[in-house]
C-alpha cells in the first residue's frame, strides 16, 4: 500500500536527521521507506535552468519561478511514490516578501499525503543549531522570528490537512533527545 508522508520543520529543527535514522531502523526490520528531499528535486531543476548557484538562492527567486519549481518537483516526486515515501520539505519558506507556502494546493493534489509530521524544538536550540552549521547561508533570525515561523507552520499544516484529509502530528526533537524522537517517528511511520 502506498503511504505518502510529508515531514516538515523550520530549518535546523532536525527533521532530516530524525527521518534518516528512523528509516534506517525501519529498513533493518524489513519495512522499507524511501526518503526524498523536496528541495533537492527543486534544486536540480533550478540548476539545470541556471536560475540559482546554491540551494539557499531558491527562496530568493521570483515567486513565479518558485511556483514553477514546486510544480515540477511535485510531479517528479509523485512518480517516486510507488511504495512508502517520506517527503522531507518545509511547510513554509520565509522569503523577503513573506511566507511562501511550501505545499500549495497543486503540490498537495499531486502528492496526496496521508500524514503530515511537524518536527520542532525550542527557538533557542534552532538558533544554536543554525549558528553551528557553517555549510548553509541562512538569514539571521531571532527567537521571536523562529517561534513565529513554527506557529505559521502549524497553522498552515492544519490547512494542508483540511485540504487532503491527512492527519497532522507534531514531533518534538530537543537537544539530547534524538533517540526518543527517532523512536516516536518509527512508531508513527509503522502505524496505519
Amino acid at each position: 500500500m502506498r503511504k505518502m508522508v510529508i515531514l516538515t520543520g523550520v530549518p535546523a529543527s532536525g527533521g532530516t536527521t530524525v527521518t534518516k535514522k528512523a528509516i534506517e531502523q525501519l529498513e533493518a526490520h524489513g519495512q522499507p521507506f524511501k526518503m526524498v528531499t523536496y528541495s533537492d528535486v527543486m534544486l536540480d531543476e533550478a540548476l539545470q535552468r541556471r536560475w540559482v548557484k546554491i540551494r539557499d538562492d531558491i527562496r530568493k527567486l521570483d515567486p513565479a519561478r518558485q511556483r514553477e519549481l514546486q510544480k515540477t518537483a511535485a510531479r517528479a516526486i509523485s512518480k517516486m511514490a510507488t511504495t512508502q515515501l517520506v517527503v522531507d520539505t518545509h511547510a513554509t519558506v520565509r522569503t523577503p516578501g513573506g511566507y511562501l507556502p511550501g505545499l500549495p494546493t497543486w503540490v498537495l493534489d499531486e502528492l496526496k499525503p496521508e500524514l503530515i509530521l511537524i518536527v520542532e524544538t525550542t527557538p533557542n536550540e534552532i538558533i544554536r543549531r543554525r549558528n553551528a552549521d557553517k555549510s548553509r547561508q541562512r538569514d539571521a533570525q531571532d527567537a521571536t522570528g523562529v517561534q513565529e515561523h513554527q506557529e505559521v507552520n502549524k497553522a498552515i499544516c492544519m490547512a494542508y490537512a483540511a485540504h487532503t484529509g491527512a492527519t497532522v502530528k507534531i514531533l518534538q526533537n530537543p537537544d539530547g533527545k534524538l533517540d526518543k524522537a527517532v523512536a516516536e517517528l518509527v512508531v508513527t511511520l509503522q502505524g496505519d
